[in-house]
């Protein structure tokens, strides 16, 4: 019988090392032995750490913030090397609804004397007393103490609060002043104005503008046609390189149907500033064509129409805008109030006299707005009620109408009376300001033109 092989011999573990792993420990012992025979010490280096601000940065969404979840603050880990009095940790806070300065700083476990003496330095309290939901503060501080804290005032300013060795804390307003280029853009309609605008390189903004200026005199949604066209002139803000939003239109053109009409903006020497035509007839007439931002026209001005519900042949005495449930209906010009509730087939309504000739009437509302009671002064343009359909109504719209001593009118054809020209004081002035203006629209020579 073949006796059973005999088991190897288990080698020492230096051997069974990869023979890279040996010779790499071999040559590091031999470096240890000559500076230990030498006198010298071996001095091992900390791994190197990434550059790093001795600030730590975190993101703070505080409680109450909707769809906010607190995020754990990330600090940079400062340098052994860099003094402690430096390593100071920063957090961008989102002001929640009902938040207050005190809150925040509760919330923070920041030292409530230091709010104090904050709120003592000059111009700081009224800048931080009124705090905007979803606006964004920036505070620095080091175990508690604030050291710092930033608020955006408005576009152009942000208030800095920083804390001086000697002095302590201290405020400044800091000026962020925008860069403004002028732009002209020109374009066709294909489908809408919006559609048009974008397609020109411009926002919608711009054609919101557009469309307030020319308003009075185009029905945007009933009168544009495809092929119509317009050129508009108009300054973009920008900050450190990045856009921020449109300015107003300084000129512009639009061709309606074959219509041309003309546009240009003019601030008078008291600061007020208005649209007028070229020859310096104000665009602002004393009437919105239209109250309402509605869908379509579903029942026009009709002696003879037949009534959807009453089942018989009914004069219609005004214009239903179909709009959906809770849209705005704004004021069509200044006035008194002088019914506000319901009556009959209208459900509830809004009367308002504008002079003792003219009263617009709003039917169907499905409620009023706050300020909106009998001989409440309004202002053309603010909202007064919404859409509905109280009374007879088979859908939500708005019954619209405009009556001139008691004569019930077409608010779609109404000549509607306008602003005052511009005065004779302020017509040269007005004449040489607007020149080059003008002059924009004359260089824009084909569509979609871009100048910088």
């Amino acid at each position: 019988m073949e006796s059973s092989p005999k088991p190897a011999k288990k080698l020492p573990a230096w051997v069974r090392w990869p023979r890279a792993t040996f010779w790499l420990q071999a040559a590091a012992c031999a470096v240890v032995g000559w500076s230990v025979m030498h006198g010298g010490g071996v001095r091992i280096a900390p791994p190197a750490v990434p550059s790093q601000s001795a600030a730590g940065t975190a993101t703070l969404a505080t409680a109450g913030a909707p769809g906010a979840t607190p995020a754990p603050a990330r600090l940079a880990s400062a340098s052994p090397l860099v003094d402690a009095e430096v390593a100071l940790s920063r957090i961008d806070i989102i002001v929640a609804r009902n938040d207050t300065l005190e809150r925040i700083f509760r919330r923070l476990k920041l030292d409530l004397s230091d709010l104090a003496s904050l709120r003592s330095v000059p111009g700081v309290r009224e800048a931080l007393d009124s705090l905007r939901p979803g606006e964004a503060l920036r505070v620095t501080h080091k175990d508690g103490s604030l050291y710092g804290l930033e608020r955006r005032l408005n576009e152009t300013q942000t208030l800095r609060v920083s804390r001086d060795p000697a002095s302590g804390l201290k405020a400044d307003v800091l000026q962020n002043p925008l860069e403004s280029r002028t732009r002209s853009v020109h374009g066709v309609i294909d489908s809408s104005l919006f559609e048009a605008v974008a397609a020109a390189g411009a926002h919608d903004q711009t054609a919101v503008n557009l469309a307030d200026i020319f308003g009075w005199d185009i029905d945007f949604v009933l009168d544009v046609r495809q092929g119509d066209t317009f050129i508009v002139t108009y300054p973009e803000y920008y900050r450190d390189g990045v856009y921020v939003r449109d300015g107003p239109i300084e000129a512009a053109e639009f061709v309606n149907q074959g219509r041309e009409f003309r546009a240009v903006r003019y601030t008078d020497p008291e600061g007020g500033s208005h649209y007028y035509t070229p020859e310096g007839k104000s665009l602002h007439k004393a009437f919105l064509r239209a109250p309402v931002e509605f869908t379509r026209v579903s029942s026009r001005f009709n002696s003879t129409r037949h009534h959807p519900i009453l089942n018989l042949i009914r004069a219609h005495k005004g214009v239903d805008y179909a709009a959906p449930m809770g849209t705005p209906v704004r004021a069509a010009g200044d006035g008194r109030v002088r019914f506000a509730g319901r009556k009959g087939g209208y459900g509830n309504v809004v009367e308002i006299e504008h002079s003792a000739s003219v009263v617009t009437v709003y039917g169907h509302l499905s409620r009023f707005a706050k300020l909106t009671h009998v001989g409440a002064h309004v202002t053309q343009g603010v909202v007064i009620a919404y859409v509905g359909m109280t009374g007879l109504a088979t859908g939500p719209h708005l019954h619209y109408e405009y009556r001139v001593n008691g004569v019930f009118k077409n608010p779609q054809t109404v000549l509607l009376p306008g602003a005052n020209p511009i005065e004779a004081r302020w017509r040269e002035d007005f004449l040489a300001k607007t020149a080059p203006l003008l002059g924009s629209l004359e260089a824009a020579p084909g569509p979609m033109l871009v100048s910088r």
